[in-house]
């Protein structure tokens, strides 16, 4: 089964991210800044002094080899850790105290490396979970089982159902996800963080347990999804990130190494030094 049922998948983010445009309008670009951020843990330095820049409608690698301080950078991004010193800035302003309970409410959407879906709650519920922040009932509302609660869950469940469609999962809806392939619960967990209109939409290794294919048919709807909203990818599938990224920021031992175009990447000495090892001729 294809990782994408169509290519009107950037269409219906489209139409998920029409209410409220003018309010985004009105609001700094949406444009996410990493800016000298430094981590520590005891004495270990994981990152130190790195700094990124996500601008709309751009999709932004970050690659390393183990070890290099990816995973940390991401669980900064996403508010897991609190940086030691540097900052992070959306829209314009600085980021203070982040979790990862704040992102949706912020226009921030993630996946993990773990799929992380509820197994206990459908294929369904469990990405329309990842619409909560976009509830219009109040807690009222929705202790009562008010019409309008009803009305707007309704509203909800739709919305998930037309981004499992397009990502060929709606036949899984009332699946529980430990039934499931692997793929599919990626497909699944993409869809949760789809639902949520991100702005900016955080992906951690999703090509991880994919086949080729699967991986083929990921890159076209990560490029797609760009048209929509800004993407920062942190991948180790070097063909991926070449393939799909406008920009490529590339760490070794907690520091910024490279960054640019993934032709100017490909061929940066440090960056094939830190691959491939010390003894590497300079390209040119």
């Amino acid at each position: 089964m294809p990782y994408v049922h169509s290519s009107r998948l950037a269409d219906v983010v489209s139409s998920l991210a029409t209410e409220g445009a003018a309010d985004a309008a009105a609001r700094p670009g949406s444009r996410f800044e990493v800016d000298g951020v430094t981590v520590r843990f005891g004495g270990l330095v994981a990152l130190e002094g790195v700094s990124l820049e996500v601008a709309p409608g751009q999709v932004h690698g970050v690659i390393g080899p183990n070890g290099a301080g990816k995973t940390t950078l991401f669980n900064v991004v996403c508010g897991f850790i609190e940086p030691d010193e540097g900052a992070l800035r959306w829209r314009g302003e600085q980021l203070r105290s982040l979790r990862p309970a704040k992102l949706a409410r912020l226009g921030i959407a993630r996946t993990l490396q773990g799929v992380g879906l509820f197994e206990g709650m459908t294929v369904l519920d469990n990405v329309v979970a990842g619409a909560d922040s976009r509830s219009r009932a109040g807690f009222a509302s929705s202790l009562l089982g008010l019409p309008k609660a009803d009305r707007d869950e309704a509203r909800l469940r739709e919305e998930a159902l037309g981004v499992l469609e397009e990502l060929g999962a709606a036949e899984y809806a009332s699946r529980y996800p430990g039934s499931l392939p692997y793929p599919v619960q990626k497909r699944v967990a993409l869809a949760r963080a789809l639902v949520a209109r991100p702005e900016l939409l955080l992906l951690d290794e999703p090509a991880a347990g994919l086949s080729n294919d699967e991986m083929d048919e990921l890159g076209d709807t990560i490029a797609r999804l760009s048209s929509s909203m800004a993407v920062m990818l942190v991948e180790h599938h070097m063909d991926l990130v070449m393939r799909v990224c406008d920009h490529i920021t590339v760490l070794d031992f907690g520091k910024v190494i490279a960054s640019g175009t993934p032709d100017q990447v490909r061929t940066d000495p440090l960056v094939l030094s830190a691959y491939l090892g010390d003894d590497v001729p300079e390209a040119g």
